[in-house]
């Protein structure tokens, strides 16, 4: 995270904070989410979901979008600067993720991604690999 910081303060988008970053990052150009879809996945409160997102619609990067069938819904979608910045950012990570796995034939990294989804299954649901180790 720290090289990515430093990285976010050497571009043209000083103006955001590395959780704004992730915020846009989770936004995605892809789809209209709604922010408590958004504070899910982020891991954050509402509250404080609802502040980020307020500091990025009024920097540029965000827009509320009104829901065509039910105007109550509001979803969260990139202007132009906040789709430059989610690309930009997806071209960082994917260069990070070439840089880690060159020089690796295609089974070890197939081990390296068995490794790293066991992690992040760990991480999202530790309760759930704590009860597997009891049940053996």
């Amino acid at each position: 995270m720290k090289v990515e910081e430093r990285e976010l303060r050497k571009s043209e988008f000083k103006d955001i904070s590395l959780r704004e970053l992730h915020a846009i990052d989770a936004i995605t150009m892809y789809e209209h989410k709604t922010s408590s879809q958004v504070a899910r996945e982020l891991m954050v409160t509402a509250g404080s979901l609802s502040t980020m997102v307020n500091n990025l619609v009024r920097k540029g990067y965000v827009m509320r979008i009104n829901g065509e069938d039910d105007r109550r819904i509001i979803r969260l979608g990139l202007t132009s600067r906040g789709r430059l910045i989610y690309r930009a950012h997806d071209s960082f990570h994917r260069h990070m993720v070439k840089q880690f796995i060159a020089g690796f034939d295609n089974e070890q990294v197939a081990i390296i991604e068995r490794a790293l989804l066991n992690l992040r299954a760990f991480l999202e649901f530790p309760a759930r690999i704590d009860n597997k180790r009891s049940d053996n």
